[in-house]
């Protein structure tokens, strides 16, 4: 099986391709190949080193040929403009997402008009896609049966990106499904210009020793999912089969992957809970009014029932999404300043 991600070396990307490479299967067959593709390759990527994997580096456009030159089975969709920059610039937000997948569709679309196998599509939507439209608000608890009306361009980039997949997979040109992700959290590495970046930097920033801003009101609810579920989330809707059945995708409609509720205050409460008051006092609140309109515009509470239909379940709770950043990433950790007993939880 020859499977490609777009977006090979992003944080998720990266993070996708290493569970695959860890599994060496996928939908009960060998993987064969791993194509990662990206605009940019870190010259230290660990993952090249592995000899199942072929790097395709550049715009995706201008790259397809090669991609497609020969049969990829599953493609994983996950090279995007994020949200605040495709409100900072739209004509990049409609290029970098919009025109992208079309492409990608359309050269998908040609394999298996050229008599190769039919492409097993997954697409990386987002939360982003609802909104709250003052003739229609949002409902308390939002399921994949609410009418997504998004608030951003990059939601309704990525709305009108699902509505693509759907009528490719509709007219039998490919296989697509869509995975709408919760905003993940906690994300190592760099800050990126996603405006609900900041969820993961008042908790990743504080314990590298760093100082961190708080751009929201405590009192904002948001839906989180950790790495891990995240990508357990992407893997599980790309290996699902067609039908009713226990996990199985019924229908047509995207899921939902499943959704932790919890405050900013929550978020930060924890913090202090688990690594002590030096390491939550780091974090300052600084009022953005353009980011918590963004960020306030999603849904904090989800129906996960399409989720748990295929054996998906949210994070505990955010102290256990901590925990497990700590633990994945103890190269992170500034740990000089930390409670001498107790630090990182029980």
């Amino acid at each position: 099986m020859r499977i490609v991600i777009t977006g090979g070396f992003g944080f998720l990307g990266r993070q996708v391709a290493d569970a695959l490479l860890k599994r060496r299967t996928l939908c009960g067959a060998p993987l064969t190949r791993l194509v990662l593709a990206d605009r940019f390759v870190p010259a230290d990527a660990a993952l090249t080193a592995d000899p199942l994997v072929d790097v395709v580096q550049g715009d995706l456009t201008e790259r397809l040929d090669e991609i497609f030159a020969r049969p990829v089975d599953v493609l994983i969709h996950l090279a995007s403009a994020v949200s605040a920059e495709c409100e900072a610039d739209f004509d990049l937000g409609m290029s970098a997402n919009l025109d992208t997948t079309r492409a990608l569709l359309d050269a998908a679309r040609a394999q298996g008009a050229a008599g190769g196998p039919l492409p097993r599509l997954v697409f990386s939507s987002s939360v982003a896609v609802y909104g709250s439209d003052p003739a229609l608000p949002l409902p308390p608890v939002v399921s994949e049966a609410t009418l997504p009306t998004p608030l951003s361009s990059y939601g309704t980039q990525k709305r009108v990106c699902e509505q693509l997949v759907a009528e490719y997979t509709r007219r039998g040109f490919v296989d697509g499904r869509v995975a709408r992700l919760m905003t993940v959290a906690v994300r190592p590495g760099k800050p990126n210009a996603a405006a609900s970046g900041f969820l993961s930097g008042i908790i990743r920033e504080p314990l590298a020793g760093l100082p961190a801003t708080c751009p929201v009101s405590p009192d904002l609810r948001v839906a989180l999912a950790s790495p891990r579920r995240t990508v357990e989330g992407i893997l599980r809707v790309a290996e699902a089969g067609r039908g009713s059945g226990p996990g199985e995708l019924a229908g047509a409609l995207p899921v939902n992957l499943p959704a932790l509720t919890v405050t900013v205050a929550e978020m930060l409460g924890t913090l202090r809970r688990v690594a002590g008051d030096a390491v939550a006092d780091r974090v300052t609140l600084t009022p953005d009014a353009a980011v918590e309109a963004i960020v306030g515009s999603w849904p904090a509470a989800f129906d996960n029932a399409r989720a748990t239909a295929l054996g998906l379940l949210p994070d505990e709770s955010f102290e256990a999404v901590v925990l497990a950043y700590i633990e994945d990433h103890p190269e992170a950790i500034a740990s000089a300043d930390l409670p001498a007993a107790g630090a990182f939880g029980p």
